[in-house]
């Protein structure tokens, strides 16, 4: 291991920072869009939105933190993390058909790549239209589409310019969404009540096609894979001391926008209306545009970076064909791949135009990236095995994550027809070509 992961490895504040604005983006971005997507055109009523954050919490809880960052972040390979990570610690006891688990979860990595910077970008963009002193409705698509160019662009050039503002924008996103959160919940404070898993059960089993918002609530925790795949940049101790923090801040968050629609109860969201930028008061929002696009260009930034060290891993494991990579700047980690990069800029354009609105294209996401959790889960279950893990101990994992993460698979293959189709298609492609890769190096 170098010693700038060494440096990483150990916990402290420069660490923090740099965890704070390279991984916790995508997941922190989420409640942007994660309460809207779960309450959709349904009207608002107590147990819908009680059930609703509930299931938040207990996803973050069970998948975020316990399978992510307790379990997996102790199965790294050197310092790196993630599903090539587990593959390759797999290969050294001679397991040959973890290929295609491990093919799978590159693959819906990857497609997921093309929805979240679209639907992040576009659904803090989008909050223009909640600042009623504009007395205007911006169509927020061309706006959308000159960040993301911008974005790509910017790539060839590395981040260390920017990259050390990533942290402190982060922090500020944060405590910003904390800070509105806990002024709303002060409003209503019975949303506490849905800390209580007896209402996200009764969401499911109750609710009238309440099983299917599973849907929606699976987009809180799409950035999980995150802070395991990016390990290598930041370190397993400044990974989970992070998180107490960013849980503490997304929960208040979601509990605030709970009470806010408790206080709406028997109507319905209208078009465009965000229950997120609902909280900030009117004054505020201009700024809360500005600082939710900032987190989401940082969120969609790891989530390119971590694909250039997806496809830069498969390279090394002769997974995938040789393809140029750039070393933009002297930061450990920070590779340029010119290929990858404007292949997932065209696929996030043609994403931004072919559903317009980040309310539509909450239904082509958390399908694919649902695959690469189950592909996770079967190959930390397999090297828990050959490690000689308390066999107890891997069946009550094995039981208990494939049951979960497979309610979450059928609840999203309703979004199949709805958009769903087209990252499982991405995906599938990709993995044909992968697999063909594999085994015409093997031939």
């Amino acid at each position: 291991m170098s010693s700038s992961n060494n440096y990483l490895s150990k916990f402290s504040i420069g660490g923090l920072l740099i965890t704070l604005g390279i991984i916790y983006g995508d997941i922190g971005t989420s409640p942007i869009y994660v309460m809207r997507a779960i309450v959709g055109e349904h009207t608002i009523t107590e147990d819908l939105v009680l059930g609703a954050v509930s299931c938040v919490f207990w996803t973050l809880i069970l998948i975020t933190t316990i399978k992510y960052v307790i379990l997996a972040l102790n199965n790294d390979n050197h310092g790196e993390g993630g599903i090539f990570a587990l593959y390759a610690l797999l290969r050294r006891y001679k397991i040959k058909w973890a290929i295609v688990p491990a093919l799978i979860g590159c693959a819906a990595l990857i497609a997921d790549g093309f929805i979240t910077p679209s639907i992040s970008i576009s659904s803090a963009v989008e909050g223009l239209n909640s600042i009623d002193s504009l007395n205007v409705e911006i169509n927020t698509v061309p706006i959308v589409v000159i960040i993301l160019i911008a974005l790509f662009t910017f790539q060839q050039f590395g981040t260390k310019v920017i990259g050390s503002l990533f942290g402190p924008v982060m922090i500020v996103w944060f405590i910003m969404i904390g800070f509105w959160g806990f002024l709303s919940i002060l409003e209503n404070p019975i949303v506490l009540k849905a800390l209580n898993p007896k209402y996200a059960i009764d969401l499911l089993t109750k609710y009238e096609k309440g099983f299917w918002l599973l849907g929606g609530v699976f987009l809180c925790t799409t950035g999980a894979e995150a802070l395991y795949s990016d390990l290598g940049h930041c370190g397993k101790k400044n990974v989970r001391i992070g998180w107490i923090f960013i849980s503490i801040m997304l929960m208040i968050n979601y509990l605030g926008q709970a009470s806010f629609l408790l206080d709406h109860e028997g109507s319905t969201l209208q078009t465009g209306e965000s229950p997120f930028y609902s909280i900030m008061p009117e004054w505020f929002l201009p700024a809360g545009v500005i600082i939710a696009t900032m987190a989401t260009i940082i969120a969609s930034q790891a989530l390119i970076t971590g694909s250039f060290t997806l496809v830069n891993e498969a390279m090394k494991l002769k997974l995938w064909t040789n393809l140029k990579v750039i070393y933009p700047s002297n930061i450990k980690g920070q590779i340029y791949i010119p290929a990858i990069n404007w292949f997932l800029l065209a696929g996030c354009l043609t994403v931004v135009f072919l559903f317009r609105e980040s309310a539509n294209m909450e239904n082509a996401y958390g399908l694919s990236i649902i695959f690469n959790m189950l592909m996770t889960t079967v190959l930390l279950t397999m090297l828990m095995l050959v490690r000689r893990i308390n066999l107890l101990y891997v069946i009550s994992f094995v039981v208990i994550y494939l049951f979960i993460e497979g309610l979450f698979l059928i609840a999203n293959l309703s979004k199949f027809s709805h958009g769903g189709w087209f990252t499982v298609m991405l995906a599938s492609v990709l993995f044909f070509v992968l697999w063909l890769y594999y085994a015409g190096t093997k031939l």
